[in-house]
């Protein structure tokens, strides 16, 4: 079988030529469309996401039947009555385990992503997708991605035995197990001790020698679209407040799209102010949503 790879504006097609096509009506030619991966959070700007929408979306892939950035509610979304969770059985914490930060990858692609279930090879590149960022994910958490004085991963999770009434889909991609019990993030995002994030506005506070330790971001925050409306989001902010605080962050920031009310409800209800706003030429020429720049101040607790 001829394959031909044709690249352009990292856009790879793939043709399959007739005479190699099983199953297939005779006299047609199949053609993918299957889409580079646009930059991630792990080798550019982070994805910044709340309840399925982009706050932050990198480069969508034009053609792509394989799958495409997602920044909308679904049919199943919007049909699909909100679930209530049982609060006592809710853990928010730091990850601790390679495990749980698998599971939480696997949760950022299937929110940040929508997939076309019928392409030819769709597995095959979800599995891409997750190993590729949780290979960065993991260098980052480790301390050994430049520019990151130190990264935590804040997930979400419930019992297994809980959520499985909930979505048996949703159990079996983010599921892992912590004490003999197996538990799934439902939610995720990452706290980042920098001075700023590539292709990002950057904070201006602290100025000075303060900048490279006493300064954070918020990235990549998710949670399952089975469990939207419980408040989920701003347990997550409410955790990397206090971790934030731990490490003596005095100054936490996240981006936000402009057209995300979702997510900027979210962070102006958690104490989040507009510090500044991208310029719309940056924006053009990096193909993404203008985005914001919110800040809070952390109080800074001195132990003598």
């Amino acid at each position: 079988m001829d394959l031909f790879f044709m690249n352009s504006f990292k856009l790879t097609i793939l043709i399959i030529p007739e005479p190699e096509l099983s199953g297939w009506r005779r006299r047609e030619m199949l053609i993918f469309y299957i889409p580079t991966p646009p930059p991630h959070a792990s080798f550019a700007a982070p994805f910044n996401h709340v309840h399925g929408g982009a706050a932050s979306l990198p480069r969508r892939p034009s053609l792509g039947l394989y799958c495409q950035l997602s920044d909308h509610q679904t049919a199943h979304q919007l049909a699909t009555p909100p679930v209530t969770i049982n609060r006592s059985l809710l853990s928010v914490s730091a990850t601790c385990s390679e495990a749980e930060l698998l599971a939480a990858t696997r949760l950022r692609v299937r929110t940040f992503y929508d997939f076309n279930e019928q392409t030819f090879g769709i597995e095959d590149h979800k599995r891409y997708l997750v190993e590729r960022e949780f290979e960065a994910l993991s260098e980052r958490v480790a301390g050994k991605r430049k520019g990151f004085r130190k990264v935590s991963c804040i997930n979400a999770t419930l019992p297994m035995s809980w959520l499985m009434r909930v979505s048996k889909d949703l159990c079996a991609a983010c599921k892992f197990s912590q004490n003999g019990e197996d538990r799934v993030v439902v939610g995720t995002l990452d706290l980042n001790q920098c001075v700023g994030l590539p292709d990002e506005l950057v904070g201006m506070k602290p100025q000075g020698i303060g900048s490279d330790f006493a300064r954070a971001y918020i990235s990549n925050v998710c949670v399952a679209e089975e469990l939207h409306r419980n408040g989920l989001g701003y347990e997550l902010i409410a955790e990397s407040k206090r971790v934030a605080q731990d490490w003596g962050i005095s100054d936490l920031y996240v981006h936000v799209a402009v057209n995300n009310e979702a997510a900027k409800n979210l962070y102006l209800k958690s104490g989040f102010t507009v510090e500044s706003d991208e310029p719309a030429w940056q924006a053009r020429f990096l193909d993404r949503p203008r985005r914001l720049l919110l800040w809070t101040g952390l109080p800074i607790t001195y132990q003598l």
